[in-house]
């Protein structure tokens, strides 16, 4: 046991003793022009150290620089610079003194994909027979042969163009070849921009074999969350794992097949994007259920059966709303894209939507909306339309169809009081500037033709009102002995005008068993009021005097419905009505009773008589 000890204190002694030499003998400064020749032959790019070269033995031998820059030809700033660059290189080659780097660690650095960073052409650069420059992006000028890559704590600028500079902090980087172009990846960042913060942790293998044309990599780890302004509590997260595939020339990156999660909603499908000086965008998607009002935090407070939203983080006070809004509609202008979405189940405000489809295109700010369909409430809906942002103020264009939905399913989802219900049909043609509830009811216009089928108007009985205002008017009638505590409509279709959040109604007409009504009036959506005329001829549940009946079931009573929704006042003009009635039938009793004795003088002075009157 001695001896062993003794032998292996001994070969510590000479490891450390050679190493010892090894740092003494070789001087790393010695590799410094070699390594700025190298990276420049391979990639035309210059590598620039500003520091002396330096060992670090322990724990692993390794190369110390200072700051370190890469630049591309002719850029105005470097692609990347970092405060520290480490490489760890293998022992035994050093002592032929060749350099063979295992990793490459870069600390605190920078990385800028910008306009400045951008190779350059460069005049005088060799022409290739045939009038062709050399092209720089040849296979032979560059190999991955570095086993190990790793960044931490480093930053990357992007921007594209004159688009918003993107900044993507806290990049921790690390790539592992294992041989025959084959490696592992991880990466870690976190992108903030417009008070939000992105955080992204993925790992993937990638397949560098016919790089750099093409990199292919299998995403088996993906992590995001998504917090900040106007996000919900505990933000939008999620998981996913894709197959990826990026292509120089023509430059683009394909995500298929993809898969992903978003608060508990699961999708599936491809996305592809060309980049180019338009870039284009396609991404077809499908969802098995899609919960809307966990990603926007919507949600029913049953205690008190009202609606809210979960706490959001809010903007700061100095945003301006409508301009943040109108400059992300503007963002549309600076690509192509088109969508397929396809969801058997979406859940929005406690509404079950169900085979929703969507299959949009943009044109650099010109959104068609071409399908946007589903089923709601027991009908269908259909919402086709578009979206202009190529002027200072955007324009929405919707051509809303929608055939038997339940009213009061929808009005209890936007927290409307639910005055009516019943099966609810619309054909319209309307134009407005933001989607959003408060610009509909302030600034959207159109026109739309409504119906409606077995509709209820809640909390009053319009039958009950007349006739019972008949029979404390007069004794001759009366009506039921018992009222429901809502008008019961069969059918009813009416036309609509909407402007600045006032809808008038014209040609409003109803029928019933026991009713029918027609007229008109306005709705004012902003202050929750409406003032509405109907002229009302009540057809059945009469008791009394059946002559009088027949007269009532043929008198059309004005009856004016105005007020708060939640609280609707009614003017009746009754009494006049029977007055001028009960003066008719008398004026006719009199008048028939003269005919029959035309030869008596009395009468016929009578007549003169009931002809003044």
């Amino acid at each position: 046991m001695r001896r062993l000890l003794t032998t292996l204190a001994i070969l510590l002694v000479v490891l450390v003793a050679g190493m010892a030499a090894l740092v003494l003998l070789v001087n790393p400064n010695d590799f410094r022009a070699y390594m700025v020749k190298k990276v420049e032959q391979r990639s035309g790019y210059q590598l620039t150290l500003e520091d002396d070269l330096r060992w670090h033995v322990w724990p692993q031998l390794s190369v110390l620089a200072g700051r370190v820059t890469l630049t591309a030809p002719g850029a105005k700033a470097p692609v990347i610079s970092a405060d520290n660059m480490r490489l760890d290189v293998k022992l035994l080659p050093l002592l032929s003194h060749q350099l063979f780097v295992k990793q490459v660690m870069l600390k605190n650095a920078v990385i800028r994909l910008t306009a400045d960073s951008e190779q350059q052409s460069q005049p005088e650069a060799p022409i290739a027979p045939g009038g062709h420059q050399v092209d720089d992006n040849s296979e032979s000028l560059w190999k991955f042969d570095i086993d190990n890559l790793q960044v931490a704590d480093s930053l990357l600028i992007w921007q594209r163009a004159n688009n918003e500079q993107i900044n993507v902090r806290d990049i921790n980087f690390t790539l592992q070849s294992n041989g025959n172009h084959q490696a592992k990846m991880e990466f870690s960042s976190r992108v903030n921009r417009d008070q939000r913060d992105l955080t992204i942790t993925l790992a993937a293998d990638l397949d560098l074999l016919q790089y750099p044309r093409q990199i292919n990599a299998k995403v088996t780890q993906f992590d995001y969350q998504l917090e900040g302004a106007d996000i919900i509590a505990g933000g939008i997260k999620g998981e996913g794992s894709m197959q990826v595939v990026y292509q120089q020339s023509p430059n683009k990156i394909v995500f298929n097949p993809l898969m992903f999660s978003a608060n508990g909603s699961q999708f599936t499908g491809s996305i592809d994007a060309q980049f180019g000086s338009i870039p284009f965008y396609t991404l077809d998607l499908t969802a098995t259920q899609l919960n809307l009002d966990l990603l926007s935090g919507w949600h029913t407070d049953t205690s008190d059966e009202k609606t809210q939203s979960s706490p959001v983080a809010a903007a700061p006070v100095i945003a301006n709303q409508d301009g943040d809004s109108q400059k992300s509609l503007k963002a549309l202008r600076e690509f192509d894209a088109q969508i397929n979405l396809k969801a058997d189940q979406v859940t929005y405000r406690a509404m079950n939507i169900s085979q929703l489809r969507l299959k949009a295109k943009n044109q650099q700010g010109l959104l068609a909306v071409n399908t946007l369909a589903g089923k709601l409430a027991g009908g269908d809906f259909a919402l086709p339309g578009s979206l202009d942002t190529r002027a200072d103020k955007p324009v929405i264009k919707l051509q809303p169809v929608l055939q038997q939905i339940e009213l009061g399913d929808v009005l209890k989802a936007f927290n409307i009081p639910t005055a009516m219900t019943g099966t609810f049909s619309m054909q319209g043609d309307l134009i407005g500037e933001q989607f959003t509830a408060s610009s509909f009811e302030k600034n959207w216009h159109g026109m739309a033709q409504l119906t409606m089928q077995n509709a209820q108007l809640h909390g009053l009985n319009i039958q009950q009102l007349i006739q019972r205002a008949v029979a404390r008017t007069t004794s001759g009638v009366s009506g039921q002995d018992n009222y429901q505590r809502y008008t019961e409509v069969k059918k009813m279709s009416a036309k609509a005008r909407l402007h600045n959040g006032t809808l008038t109604l014209s040609d409003l007409a109803a029928e019933s068993p026991f009713l029918s009504l027609a007229g008109g009036g306005t709705v004012d959506l902003l202050g929750r009021q409406c003032d509405v005329t109907l002229n009302v001829l009540v057809t059945g549940g009469w008791q009394g005097n059946n002559e009088l009946i027949a007269q009532l079931s043929k008198m059309p009573i004005p009856l004016r419905v105005y007020g708060p929704w939640k609280q609707l006042n009614y003017q009746l003009q009754v009494e006049q009505l029977l007055r001028k009635a009960l003066e008719d039938r008398a004026k006719a009793a009199l008048n028939n009773w003269v005919e029959k004795n035309k030869s008596s003088s009395e009468e016929r002075g009578l007549k003169k008589f009931l002809d003044r009157l």
